[in-house]
C-alpha cells in the first residue's frame, strides 16, 4: 500500500505539472492581444525573449508572470499531493519522501509541458522562466542569487541565452549547497538535486542552437535588430 501511495503521488504530480506546463502564456497572449502566434516570428520560440522582441514590454511582462506563475502553481500542487498521499501512510515510511520532492518532480514535468505542450502542438519554449518559478517557490534565496548572476552577465554581454545557460548549470549546485546548509535529510537532498540537474540539462539541451551561435560569435545580443536568437 505504501508503494502504491508513492506511485500515485508521483503519477498525479507528474500529470498535474505537465498539464500546467502545457499552458503557454506567450502563445495565449499573442493570440488574445494581437490575433497572432509568437511562434511564427523570430526564433519560433514561445518564450518571453521572443515575445519581447516581437510584441514589446507589456506582452513580455504578462508572459513572464504567466510562465513563472504556472511553475509556482505546479510546485505547490506537487508539494500538496506528496504531503496528502505520503504523510502518515505507515510507521515504516514516515514521509519517506519530503513534500519538497513532490515540488521538484512537478517542476520537471511543468518544464516538459512548457517545452512540449499538449495544448499547442508540442511546440513550446525553453523553460528558463519555468525553472525560475520553481526556484522561487522552493528556494527563494537560490532564486535571488541566480537572478543576480544573470543580471550581471546580461549587463556585461547583453546575451540572454548565455545567462540562461549559466544559471541553469549553477542551479543544481546552488540547490545542493542550500539544502545541505539547511540540514535537509539525505533522501531529500539527493532527490531534489537530481531533479534540479535534470531541469538544468533540459534547459541547456533546449539551448543547443544558441550554444552553436555562441561558439560562432553570432548569437543575438539584446537590442540588436536581428530576428534570430533565443
Amino acid at each position: 500500500m505504501n508503494i502504491l501511495h508513492i506511485l500515485a503521488a508521483c503519477l498525479l504530480t507528474a500529470l498535474g505539472g505537465y498539464l500546467l506546463g502545457s499552458i503557454l502564456f506567450g502563445v495565449l497572449i499573442s493570440k488574445v492581444l494581437y490575433n497572432d502566434d509568437v511562434r511564427s516570428h523570430g526564433s519560433g520560440n514561445a518564450g518571453m525573449t521572443n515575445v519581447l522582441r516581437t510584441y514589446g514590454k507589456l506582452a513580455a511582462v504578462l508572459t513572464t508572470l504567466g510562465d513563472v506563475g504556472k511553475s509556482v502553481a505546479a510546485v505547490r500542487l506537487g508539494r500538496f499531493i506528496f504531503d496528502a498521499l505520503l504523510s502518515g501512510t505507515g510507521a515504516a515510511w514516515q514521509n519517506p519522501l519530503d513534500p519538497a520532492c513532490g515540488a521538484y518532480l512537478a517542476a520537471i514535468f511543468c518544464m516538459i509541458g512548457h517545452s512540449r505542450p499538449l495544448f499547442f502542438g508540442f511546440k513550446g519554449g525553453k523553460g528558463v522562466l519555468v525553472g525560475a518559478g520553481a526556484a522561487l517557490a522552493t528556494e527563494p534565496l537560490v532564486c535571488a542569487v541566480l537572478l543576480v548572476i544573470f543580471l550581471v552577465e546580461f549587463a556585461i554581454t547583453r546575451i540572454v541565452s548565455l545567462g540562461s545557460i549559466i544559471i541553469a548549470a549553477l542551479y543544481p549546485v546552488a540547490t545542493l549547497i542550500n539544502l545541505l546548509a539547511h540540514g535537509a535529510d539525505a533522501a531529500t537532498v539527493a532527490f531534489s538535486t537530481v531533479c534540479c540537474a535534470i531541469m538544468a540539462a533540459m534547459v541547456i539541451w533546449l539551448h543547443r542552437s544558441n550554444i552553436e551561435r555562441l561558439k560562432n560569435g553570432t548569437e543575438y545580443r539584446f537590442g540588436e535588430k536581428k530576428n534570430s536568437g533565443k
